[in-house]
């Protein structure tokens, strides 16, 4: 096992991870930037190591900072929790070659999985369904493009290879403005990642978001943990997760659960991952892979009982899985609610101090954050201060428990989003489940 880890992230990523590994005997090394070292978990790290001033630029995603307060602390291996260099495979490629160990799959699998075109190849080769489209970027004939157009049909989407987090994309209706929307999502590609080449795939207009969450040893072996409904989302970024997903059944589950494992013994993967798919009319279409930890997986812990961050720290030491695909039961449902610092109705980000933290509590109450009264949030960063997680026997306790940690719980001195996770707990097509991607930003006139 493990005698050192550095945690390169901040927040309630990073005091999850903390916790993972006092569990299993594992000291921790806290790197942080200068607005951040009152952070709970800095406060209870074996060492810590300040990486460079508040903005992500100058400290998490500061590469040689981080290799260097590995090097100085003597750490066996780099935690990237989610977010900043987690999925950066020249980051995971600098910490082998430094002679760490890397908590996550290897770097080509990563740059593979990163290349939105070259995953969706790797998926069609594994007999993972994939969206019709372009199978590789748009060619620069115009007459090329539309005809490709032509042949997926209208309504389209143009995707950025090297896009994420829901941006790089542009709808299109009509094939009179396909080409402009090709050489505007080009330009915008290359602006914002340094890539500037564009695929084409039909546009379902009214999807789900559904993602498997899997996990591989270096020894061949990969399982899936079943999946989780991530559609209730904001400008592509998600606000609710729940395990399992509605409606789903327990045949498309396994069998779309082994297509997914089976992908990573096919691409040698090695740790844990996330096939993304959107899913419509009763048939699943891959979108990306996440080649790390995701934010939701709370509730996938809490269907099936795994520690997936134990997990990963074990197999970066080289040890196996501890269990085996019949081993894992499907038990209950959990909802996660993400508690973000910012108004619950213009979504403006509210920095500032804590004045009172109080979570909620109960049975089946799970609550993943740093607060704690007196603690300032800066202004640097991601908006989420903390995550909410209920779990329950059926969907319809999970709910009535969420509602009453949601009226439970207090943050005062800075506003949160609580507000409209309540108000989300009151639809009746929540309740009902089954709610398409766009339901929410419908529901708030966005």
């Amino acid at each position: 096992m493990l005698d050192k880890v550095l945690i390169a992230n901040r927040g309630e990523i990073a005091l999850r991870i903390q916790r993972a590994c006092h569990e299993l005997g594992i000291k921790t090394v806290a790197v942080h930037s200068t607005a951040d070292a009152q952070l709970k978990h800095v406060l209870m790290a074996e060492e810590t190591v300040c990486i460079g001033p508040g903005p992500s630029a100058e400290s998490y995603l500061n590469m040689p900072a981080i290799i260097a307060a590995a090097e100085v602390t003597d750490a066996q291996a780099i935690h990237p929790g989610y977010g900043f260099l987690s999925e950066n495979a020249d980051f995971a490629e600098r910490v082998d070659t430094s002679g760490y160990l890397f908590v996550g799959p290897s770097p080509d699998v990563i740059r593979l999985m990163g290349d939105k075109i070259s995953a969706i190849r790797a998926m069609k080769e594994a007999g993972v369904p994939t969206v019709p489209g372009s199978d590789g970027p748009l060619p620069e004939n115009a007459d090329e493009c539309l005809k490709i157009a032509s042949d997926i049909g209208c309504p389209i989407i143009i995707k950025a290879a090297g896009g994420g987090g829901g941006r790089g994309m542009r709808v299109v209706h009509t094939e009179a403005s396909l080409i402009n929307a090709i050489n505007l999502t080009r330009s915008e590609a290359g602006a914002a990642f340094g890539n500037d080449i564009v695929y084409m795939e039909k546009f379902l207009e009214r999807p789900r978001h559904i993602e498997f969450q899997v996990i591989a040893d270096s020894h061949g072996n990969a399982v899936h943990l079943f999946e989780r409904d991530c559609s209730m989302q904001r400008r592509h970024q998600k606000v609710i997760e729940e395990a399992p997903a509605p409606g789903i059944t327990e045949e498309q589950r396994m069998q779309m659960g082994e297509r997914c494992a089976e992908a990573c013994r096919q691409l040698g993967y090695v740790n844990a991952g996330t096939f993304e798919f959107l899913y419509q009319n009763g048939e699943f279409y891959f979108i990306e892979m996440n080649t790390r930890l995701q934010v939701e997986h709370p509730v996938t812990e809490m269907i099936t009982g795994v520690d997936i961050v134990k997990e990963q720290l074990q197999i970066a030491a080289g040890e196996r899985l501890s269990f085996k695909q019949e081993d894992i039961e499907l038990r209950g449902h959990a909802i996660e609610c993400r508690i973000n610092a910012e108004d619950a109705k213009t979504f403006v980000p509210s920095p500032g101090r804590v004045e009172t933290w109080h979570p909620a509590g109960g049975p089946g109450v799970r609550v993943d954050s740093h607060l704690y009264s007196g603690y300032t949030v800066p202004p640097f960063y991601d908006s989420m201060i903390g995550k909410l997680i209920v779990w329950g026997d059926s969907r319809n306790t999970a709910i009535a428990r969420m509602q009453n940690a949601l009226n439970e719980m207090v943050i005062d001195g800075i506003n949160t989003n609580i507000l409209l996770h309540r108000e989300i707990f009151q639809h009746a097509a929540f309740k009902t489940g089954g709610t398409d991607i766009h339901y929410l930003e419908k529901r708030l006139g966005l």
